[in-house]
């Protein structure tokens, strides 16, 4: 049961959490306080792991072990909120709502310490580095899975755009892969006056960017999702030069390793190409980033269930529409059978959207967070049985 005073401090946490917000790999602050808390309830508590990630255990005897997870990054952005909570850290922001995520999980944690009704081992997992940099891949890089054993994990994200009290997950895809391109194109400079002495490589990159916009509408089946986004191109110093080379840059978002590889080919095939045609020369450089975030089957129905006990069958949707933001939850999601959902936090105003310099946690999501952990407890203790 969430009492007032439990709620109080899940308030104060994520207050004070968007109050002091921590990039990538720097979360000391933040993986303090969750040490300090989960100390305080009992939990046997493991830092440093992945730079400032924190694993917070507790054992209800023999039975099966389940891994919760929530990130604790902040991003790299100035807030524009006044309230009284905006960050004191300037060019930082809990933009994503993952102080709200530590904030539920911590609440979380105190429902589990003094609630007997479970058994086996929950692992509590706080994540640095969510944002871009990969802090799920490199705790399971330091042996995460080895040293905390799991037989499924588990995680959650706050979700605008849907109402609160409502929840959101899918059998398969939730979130799509992050990859990113860098295509170098490379001829030879001139004066601008004189292009036909040169290649003019701006001309030819340009080429590249339209030519890559046939991969996802001309070669790819309409049945297979994917995005591929030009974000960058740089080239050229002076109003009267044509450069020797160009650099164009972006990324690449899909639900399926096939679908990856295949893109992958023809963004080499097409730079190329398009390149050889204009006299000039690409090469190509690929990066793989996050996996697609794809849920277990059984686990998804776990993670169903516990959502419905928390908000009742008619607060679940089962089968939304996958986004195509990415999430690295996907790594623990390939390392061991495991869930994602979406939590709304739409209240009488809509929430701004994720990554907004207005954007605000819902302190009034703070429970249901906190309710649905415990759930999803015990639901996969049950599904052992």
């Amino acid at each position: 049961m969430i009492d007032d005073e439990l709620l109080n401090d899940m308030i104060t946490w994520r207050r004070s959490l968007h109050a002091h917000p921590e990039t990538a790999f720097e979360e000391v602050s933040t993986a303090r306080l969750v040490a300090s808390v989960l100390s305080r309830l009992g939990f046997d508590v493991h830092e440093g792991i992945g730079t400032t990630g924190v694993v917070g255990t507790l054992h209800r005897g023999a039975g099966p072990r389940i891994g919760l997870r929530a990130d604790m990054d902040a991003l790299p952005m100035e807030e524009s909120n006044t309230f009284e909570h905006r960050s004191c850290n300037a060019g930082k922001m809990h933009a994503c709502g993952h102080d709200g995520h530590t904030a539920m999980l911590l609440g979380a944690a105190a429902l589990l310490s003094r609630d007997q009704d479970w058994r086996g081992s929950v692992h509590l997992i706080f994540q640095p580095a969510e944002e871009m940099a990969g802090g799920g891949r490199v705790m399971i890089e330091e042996g995460l899975f080895e040293r905390f054993p799991c037989d499924a994990v588990f995680g959650l994200h706050n979700w605008p755009g849907l109402p609160l009290g409502h929840f959101a997950i899918n059998h398969g895809p939730m979130m799509a892969s992050l990859d990113t391109f860098e295509i170098q194109v490379e001829g030879s400079g001139s004066h601008a006056a004189m292009p036909e002495e040169g290649t003019d490589t701006l001309v030819c990159a340009s080429h590249i960017v339209v030519a890559l916009q046939t991969i996802v509408s001309r070669r790819l089946s309409p049945k297979e999702s994917s995005v591929v986004s030009v974000t960058q191109i740089h080239g050229g110093d002076a109003w009267n030069v044509l450069p020797a080379r160009v650099v164009i840059r972006g990324t690449v978002r899909c639900f399926s390793a096939s679908v990856q590889a295949r893109i992958h080919t023809l963004l080499r095939e097409i730079s190329e190409a398009t390149a050889q045609a204009h006299g000039a020369k690409a090469t190509v450089d690929f990066h793989y980033g996050y996996p697609a975030t794809v849920n277990a089957t059984q686990e998804a129905d776990i993670a169903l269930s516990a959502a419905r006990a928390t908000v009742g069958e008619s607060g679940v949707t089962l089968g939304c529409k996958p986004s195509m933001a990415s999430e690295d939850f996907a790594f623990m999601a390939k390392a061991r059978p495991g869930a994602y959902i979406w939590m709304g936090v739409d209240g009488e105003q809509p929430s701004a959207p994720l990554h907004n310099p207005h954007y605000d946690f819902n302190d009034e999501a703070l429970s249901i967070g906190a309710a649905y952990w415990v759930n999803v407890v015990k639901a996969f203790g049950a599904s052992q049985v």
